[in-house]
């Protein structure tokens, strides 16, 4: 088994999930081979479609913007902690994190709740804790995936509650934050065959709150052991 690379983004098309409130996305065509000799798309979105990254100016007008931040914050080896098997709207505790973090690790947060991806359960996913956001700033990351709409709770329609307790922790220090990630359960595989993994998260080069990124995962083939 050799170097494997792992898609983590979803596929944007018309109709596909969104943050409630958030521009819908429509994609259609603008030209076509049989009428104009080539075929490209247009696009209606937001920002924040599908597989992205915030910037820390998502949610305060005086944090770095997605073009001040450096293209460091986007890459570099990852560790996953495991959430998966928590009820809907679960707040998840600091004891999911895994061991290794530290400066320039990505933190990927696997829910499972990338396959509830094109129902309605996918609003009701389980997000990290202030005090887990607050726990993950302390140990020096500030690059930070979750296979979620968000990293805090989606309100259900007809639901006032709205917080952005984690945004504010993880924003307020720096860090970039990447949602709607999948394909999360294959890192925690490969993670706990021992295998290194990194991760790239490079938006395209939009400015102010975020953009949408092809996330990639890049697994490291097995150690070789020799036997005598």
């Amino acid at each position: 088994m050799g170097v494997e690379l792992v898609d983590l983004s979803v596929p944007v098309v018309s109709g596909m999930p969104i943050y409630p409130g958030d521009p819908e996305v429509v994609v259609s065509a603008a030209l076509t081979v049989a009428n104009s000799g080539v075929n490209v798309r247009r696009l209606h979105m937001g920002s924040q479609t599908g597989t992205h990254v915030d910037a820390p100016y998502h949610v305060d007008d005086l944090l770095p913007r997605l073009e001040d931040l450096p293209l460091e914050r986007f890459t570099g080896p990852a560790v996953v902690g495991d959430a998966r098997g928590l009820p809907p709207r679960t707040a998840i505790g600091p004891e999911i994190l895994p061991a290794g973090l530290r400066p320039g690790v990505v933190l990927l947060i696997a829910t499972g709740w990338s396959h509830h991806w094109g129902t309605a359960d996918v609003l009701a996913h389980p997000y990290p804790a202030a005090e887990t956001a607050q726990a993950i700033v302390a140990a020096g990351v500030r690059t930070v995936g979750i296979d979620a709409l968000s990293v805090d709770r989606t309100p259900p329609p007809g639901d006032g509650e709205f917080s952005l307790d984690a945004h504010r922790v993880l924003c307020g220090a720096g860090a970039v934050i990447a949602e709607n990630l999948t394909g999360l359960d294959r890192l925690l595989e490969a993670q706990a065959d021992g295998r290194r993994i990194e991760v790239s998260l490079f938006p395209i080069r939009l400015e102010g709150d975020g953009a949408p990124v092809r996330a990639v995962a890049r697994i490291d083939a097995p150690a070789v052991t020799s036997c005598r």
